[in-house]
C-alpha cells in the first residue's frame, strides 16, 4: 500500500501556519478580555451593520441632548438665583418704603431713600450674571452685559424728572422713560445694552426644546427697578425742600415694589417650568441612553467566561505547538534512522 508522506518543507510551512493563526486567535481573545467587546463586529453582527449604526447614531444624538440639557439646566439655575436675590431685595425693602411714606420723619425718608438707592445698585449687579463667560439676561447678545451702572439709571431719570414738582409729575416721567421704545431715549437706549431677540432655544431631547426667553429688558424686571429706583430718587435730590412729596413718592415705590414681588414670584415659576421639563427629559435621555447602551453590549460584548476558557485553551493550543516545533527542529538523521 503507498503511502503519502508530508514533505518537510511543507510540514514547516503547516505549522508556521498554525503557530501564526494560534497566535492572532491568541491576540484577539486577550484583546477581547480587555475590552468586553468582540473584535470581529462583522461576525457580532453576521455582516448586517445597520442596527449597530442606528444604536450609535442615536447613542452620538444623546451625548449632544446630554450637553444641551447640562448647559440650559446650570443657565436656568443660575437665573433663579439671580431672580431670588431680585426679589428678596425688593421684597425686604417694601414694608419699610410704605412705612416711611406713612409720616415718616426726614430721618427716617432719608435712610430708607439710601437704603433704596443701595439695593437699586445691588440688583442691577445680580442681573448682570453671567453664565460659563456668557451673560445670562442679554439674549441672543451674551457677549454684552445687560445692564449698564445703576448710576446711570438714576442719571437718565434725574433728567427725565427735571421740572418737575409733584409726585404724579414725577411717577409719569419715570414711567415713561422706562417703558420708552427703542429710540426713544429711555431705558432700552440708554440701560440695556443686550438685544432684543431672546436666546435660540435648547434642544435638549429628540423633539423636545427648552426655551428661555427671559432678559433684563423683561416688563417684570423694569418694573422692580422703577420701583427700587422711584426711592432712590429721593435719595439723589428728587422733590428738594418737600418732605410730604418726597415721603409721597416712598410710599408710592413701596406700592410698586410689592405689585412687582408678586409679579417676580410669578417669572419664578414660569422659570421653575422650564427647569422641571429640563430635568425630566435630562432623566429619560438617561434610560434611553442605558437601554441603548444594554442592546449595543447585547450585540457586540464578548461574553467574559467565554472568552477566558477560549483564551485558556488557545494558550494551551499554542505553548503544545511550540513544544511540537522545538521537539521537530532538533531531529537529525542518525536519529530518524535509529
Amino acid at each position: 500500500m503507498t503511502s503519502i508522506r508530508t514533505g518537510d518543507m511543507a510540514q514547516a510551512y503547516v505549522l508556521r501556519r498554525q503557530t501564526g493563526d494560534l497566535k492572532s486567535a491568541l491576540d484577539r481573545l486577550t484583546q477581547e478580555m480587555g475590552s468586553g467587546q468582540r473584535a470581529d463586529l462583522g461576525a457580532a453582527t453576521s455582516g448586517d451593520f445597520r442596527t449597530l449604526a442606528g444604536i450609535d447614531h442615536s447613542l452620538a444624538n444623546l451625548d449632544a441632548f446630554h450637553n444641551a440639557t447640562t448647559e440650559s439646566g446650570l443657565l436656568t439655575e443660575t437665573l433663579q438665583s439671580a431672580l431670588r436675590t431680585t426679589q428678596s431685595l425688593a421684597a425686604d425693602i417694601a414694608p419699610s418704603l410704605l412705612q416711611a411714606g406713612s409720616g415718616g420723619s426726614g430721618t427716617q425718608i432719608r435712610l430708607v431713600a439710601n437704603d433704596a438707592r443701595q439695593r437699586l445698585f445691588a440688583t442691577v449687579g445680580a442681573l448682570n450674571v453671567r453664565v460659563a463667560d456668557r451673560y445670562a439676561l442679554s439674549g441672543d447678545a451674551t457677549d454684552k452685559r445687560p445692564l449698564s451702572d445703576a448710576q446711570d439709571i438714576l442719571g437718565g431719570l434725574m433728567t427725565a424728572i427735571s421740572g418737575q414738582v409733584t409726585i404724579s409729575g414725577v411717577s409719569s416721567a419715570v414711567d415713561g422713560w422706562f417703558n420708552a421704545p427703542p429710540g426713544g431715549g429711555g431705558f432700552l437706549d440708554m440701560v440695556y445694552g443686550g438685544s432684543a431677540t431672546p436666546l435660540a432655544p435648547f434642544q435638549i431631547g429628540q423633539g423636545d426644546q427648552a426655551s428661555v426667553v427671559l432678559t433684563a429688558a423683561d416688563p417684570v424686571l423694569r418694573d422692580t427697578l422703577k420701583g427700587l429706583a422711584l426711592a432712590a430718587l429721593v435719595a439723589e435730590g428728587a422733590l428738594p425742600g418737600d418732605q410730604n412729596a418726597q415721603s409721597g413718592l416712598l410710599q408710592l415705590a413701596g406700592q410698586r415694589l410689592t405689585t412687582a414681588n408678586g409679579n417676580l414670584a410669578e417669572l419664578r415659576g414660569t422659570l421653575g417650568t422650564v427647569e422641571a421639563q429640563i430635568s425630566d427629559v435630562a432623566t429619560r435621555n438617561v434610560a434611553e441612553k442605558t437601554a441603548l447602551q444594554l442592546a449595543r453590549n447585547g450585540i457586540v460584548a464578548a461574553d467574559p467566561y467565554d472568552t477566558a476558557n477560549e483564551l485558556q485553551a488557545t494558550k494551551t493550543q499554542l505553548e503544545t505547538m511550540f513544544t511540537l516545533t522545538a521537539r521537530l527542529s532538533r531531529l537529525s538523521l542518525a536519529d530518524f534512522l535509529r
